[in-house]
């Protein structure tokens, strides 16, 4: 039994790691397509804290790439898949991970006094098929922040 657990854990870490990888791959893939459509990147895996949730706990947002197309600031969530078997990457984009980019987004925008810059949010979907190469796809303006409440929010500009 124990031996099977230790196999189960050694295949998880393994998992957790390809997805990584796959991750990271993304993300450079994504960064290299936005560089060549024009856009100019500012920062990567932009990371800081965001809030507490309603147990207390605090919360930490994170946005894969930053990045101006021309005058309007863009937020990019970078979504890669080995294959479209079960769903496209951008169904991974959902209600909760657009809220957590947008409260990251308003920290990022407060931190650094862009409150009169034009913004908005876009999604890279990647799919990394093994025989040819990967399907990119850009998605401008996925979602804006007047969908989300801003009761948890921190103060307004």
């Amino acid at each position: 039994m124990l031996e099977i657990l230790s196999l189960n854990n050694q295949n998880k870490h393994s998992l957790q790691s390809s997805t990584s990888h796959i991750g990271q791959l993304g993300e450079e893939l994504a960064a290299r397509f936005l560089t060549r459509n024009g856009y100019c990147l500012v920062l990567a895996n932009f990371k800081v804290p965001v809030g507490r949730n309603r147990r207390g706990v605090s919360i930490s947002g994170e946005i894969d790439l930053i990045a101006f197309d021309a005058d309007v600031l863009c937020f990019v969530e970078v979504k890669t898949r080995s294959s479209e078997f079960f769903a496209a990457p951008i169904a991974a984009v959902d209600s909760r991970k657009q809220r957590q980019i947008t409260r990251t987004a308003r920290m990022y925008r407060k931190i650094f006094r862009l409150d009169r810059v034009k913004f908005r949010y876009d999604v890279v979907s990647i799919v990394l098929n093994e025989n040819t190469k990967p399907k990119i796809e850009i998605f401008k303006g996925f979602w804006n922040e007047s969908k989300f409440r801003k009761r948890y929010w921190m103060d307004e500009f």
